[in-house]
């Protein structure tokens, strides 16, 4: 995903724990995901806050007309407890009328949803019968949104359009901008190297596509397709596709798509099901409850039903997904990569130790600011270090028990080649950042700045933080190297050669 920011060759002073650790970190940055793994999946509902209130203004005709065509679809009642309407967001999901606690909110038949299956029951089905399933619905979108007697045309004229690039949370994708200063507001930070890498990703798969689908068969689509068009449906089914439903691979469900997220929300209970439409029926409903009573607005105040889309999203994730970052410190986080690489001569006993025990050759691990590292970190640490007289433990005898040995400090060259790679590492990582935590805290406070440049700004502020927390824990352990206990003292101590003192016991 991203370029090596640093690689190194170990001081003279600590040549002997391994002559191959060049590349020991390959980067620091976002592990590489799926491109819809982890959209909106956990759902639930709460009221707004007086913060979300708004003055109640007229939906805009297109909603009106879509809001009006569910109910004669027969999808939407008119006793509904809710309706769409323009709230500070954009377009939310407001209460008609008081919601009880578990009251269903929402109930979508499938015939209403947009997936694979939609897809391959359509025109281009049989072209598309080979693709990705998001490339396959991305197609399906473009080709839907350029025919005019379109079943789906009320539903694509109220999504966010390519051209739009203001505060809606949608086409905030950082890889649609246009202006080369806006990504320099994201200089040194994962989300620049994870926006390149999803920005190539998507081109490629474009192109490839575009050779192999929409040339040969240009007469399924009624208008050319570009590439703008592509990053469009791209944007629209990472932000609004719901995952992971019974099977459904990729999910696409109007009406749902439009509840706003809400940072007070954190839970992850599930308020939603896919049920059976009935008894008789095959149909499946995707079925929207709330966990708790939502009052309905007063005169021309409006309440909303609100989600939370995913409370494991760092705020590069959330920025990246939908537009937004959120407040909550916890939200910051910077994600390590390391690898074991090919040239260190023990690669592969130290690749089959890291398979046994849930890793691999490369590891990525997610760094929370306030929160411990992650258990797994410094053991995997230990083990891509290990080597020289160390690397005893790397024999076969030891493959059933070494995970339980690097839990523990091994010697002191490898607890002191660990620290000092890391902390330069988050040396180097800080310095390519074009300002300092300082100056990025001060503009947030001065409150100027345009809604994309203050969201660069809290991203790249909050990587540092964990940078620099990364940093003050390996700083802290290397003043504590000489009061560690070893594994040679553990093991003289085990064979009771050791007293509690370190002091040698000599038998006569």
């Amino acid at each position: 995903m991203a370029a090596t920011l640093f690689s190194f060759l170990p001081s003279s002073s600590s040549s002997s724990v391994s002559t191959n650790l060049k590349h020991f970190f390959t980067s620091f940055t976002i592990k590489p995901t799926l491109p819809f793994h982890t959209t909106k999946k956990p759902i639930s509902l709460s009221a707004t806050s007086s913060l979300h209130s708004a003055t109640t203004t007229d939906p805009p005709p297109e909603l009106q007309t879509f809001w009006q065509w569910l109910q004669d679809q027969g999808v939407i009642s008119a006793k509904s407890p809710v309706r769409p309407g323009m709230v500070p967001e954009g377009l939310g999901l407001v209460a008609k009328k008081d919601i009880a606690k578990n009251e269903v909110v929402l109930e979508i038949p499938d015939r209403f949803w947009i997936n694979p299956d939609t897809v391959a029951a359509s025109e281009i089905g049989s072209v598309c019968s080979g693709l990705k399933p998001w490339v396959a619905v991305a197609l399906f979108l473009i080709r839907e949104k350029f025919r005019d007697d379109s079943k789906w045309r009320v539903y694509l004229d109220i999504l966010p359009q390519i051209e739009i690039f203001g505060v809606d949370k949608v086409l905030f994708l950082w890889f649609q901008c246009r202006s080369e200063e806006e990504l320099a507001e994201l200089q040194g930070t994962q989300l620049l190297s994870t926006t390149l890498g999803v920005k190539e990703y998507v081109q490629n798969e474009f192109l490839q596509v575009e050779e192999d689908v929409i040339l040969p068969n240009n007469k399924l689509f009624p208008a050319p397709i570009s590439l703008d068009d592509f990053f469009w449906a791209f944007g629209i089914l990472r932000s609004r596709a719901f995952s992971r439903l019974r099977g459904q691979n990729l999910v696409l469900i109007p009406v749902a798509d439009l509840i706003n997220h809400s940072p007070s929300i954190t839970t992850e209970d599930y308020a939603y099901e896919i049920k059976g439409a009935g008894l008789f029926s095959r149909d499946l409903l995707f079925s929207l409850r709330s966990p708790i009573p939502v009052k309905a607005g007063e005169q021309r105040t409006i309440q909303q039903v609100l989600i939370q889309y995913d409370l494991n999203k760092s705020n590069a994730e959330l920025a990246l997904d939908y537009g937004f970052i959120e407040s909550n410190p916890e939200r910051n986080a910077y994600t390590l990569t390391l690898e074991i690489p090919e040239s260190d001569s023990f690669s592969g006993d130290k690749l089959d130790i890291a398979e046994m025990n849930g890793l691999g050759e490369s590891a990525y691990f997610d760094i929370v600011l306030g929160r411990s590292l992650p258990p797994t970190l410094i053991p995997y640490l230990r083990l891509v270090a290990l080597g020289g007289t160390d690397a005893f433990l790397l024999e076969s005898i030891f493959r059933n028990t070494i995970w339980g040995h690097l839990d523990l400090p091994i010697s002191r060259a490898n607890e002191e080649l660990i620290c000092r790679v890391v902390r330069d590492a988050c040396k180097a990582a800080l310095s390519g950042y074009p300002t300092t935590i300082e100056e990025d805290e001060k503009l947030l406070e001065e409150g100027n700045l345009e809604p994309r440049r203050r969201i660069a700004v809290g991203v790249r502020a909050g990587e540092k933080k964990v940078l620099q927390q990364i940093d003050e824990i390996f700083k802290e352990r290397e003043s504590e190297l000489d009061e560690l206990e070893y594994y040679q003292e553990r093991r003289l101590r085990e064979l009771g050669l050791v007293g509690e003192q370190g002091e040698l016991i000599f038998w006569e």
